[in-house]
């Protein structure tokens, strides 16, 4: 585990623009479908915002699973590999075809995923239990949630909401933060890659602090741009958390996780 300064976070943004300009179209669609599958989101639940509230956040807890394919461009691009569509395919269907998927392999990505995915549902029905019976009148649009949520004098429905997720976010965070770049690009099991996770943020816990900031502030820009800021945000936050992996770990003693193609 290496120590990292303050000011490195920043350096994975530049990075991970960087990086996405060298992808292209294909690390843009990483941020339009998401975007689109918003605006989906509030054309359904516009009169519904105790749960779309919960929804969207939600969504940034399973983030670093749909920004599995970014990691795979910043990686090819690191090495020099053609960066294609080819490459996305093969990230989300093929990894179980290397002859390493029996420990630490394709399905390690796939548990992790499914945990993150249970973890977010859990924060949506949370997040929408809670603000139906803590909040004073009932709440259908983003003017009532300020106004019974977030400005009711004499309630702390909004401050509990925070304290929650934020409890809900916390650990989260820390069990994913290199979680997902390190069973892309080596050979190890979840608790590995969750513990990995775990030891960086002890190691760099006001670095890693002020990246968790910052992902938070990008992330809250892009939803409050009417979500076209997602467009761009997401996929600069998934190749950049790449960036994180790599100057955080030293990974150079665990097993390297092939492409199948180079598996044989």
């Amino acid at each position: 585990m290496r120590r990292i300064t303050l000011g490195q976070p920043l350096q994975w943004l530049a990075r991970g623009a960087r990086d996405l300009r060298q992808g292209g179209w294909l690390g843009l669609l990483h941020g339009l479908l998401p975007a689109a599958f918003g605006g989906l989101l509030v054309l359904l639940a516009r009169d519904r915002f105790w749960l779309l509230a919960g929804a969207l956040s939600g969504f940034l807890v399973v983030a670093p699973v749909l920004a599995t394919s970014l990691y795979a461009m910043s990686r090819a691009l690191e090495r020099g590999e053609p960066v294609n569509w080819q490459l996305i395919l093969k990230t989300w269907t093929n990894w179980q075809h290397s002859r390493y998927a029996v420990r630490g392999g394709y399905w390690s990505l796939v548990r992790f995923g499914l945990l993150l995915a249970l973890a977010g549902t859990g924060w949506v029905l949370t997040s929408a239990a809670l603000i139906t019976l803590v909040a004073p009148e009932p709440v259908h649009t983003p003017a009532d949630f300020l106004r019974h949520v977030v400005l009711a004098p004499g309630h702390y429905a909004f401050e509990l909401w925070l304290t929650l997720g934020g409890l809900l976010a916390a650990p989260i965070f820390a069990s994913s933060v290199v979680a997902m770049p390190l069973l892309l690009d080596r050979r190890v099991d979840v608790l590995q890659a969750v513990l990995t996770s775990w030891q960086a943020v002890l190691t760099n816990p006001v670095a890693l602090a002020f990246w968790a900031a910052l992902i938070m502030g990008l992330s809250l820009l892009g939803l409050g741009t009417l979500l076209l800021g997602l467009v761009v945000v997401l996929p600069v936050l998934g190749h950049a958390s790449w960036h994180a992996y790599r100057d955080l770990v030293d990974a150079q003693e665990l097993p390297e996780r092939l492409a199948p193609q180079d598996a044989a």
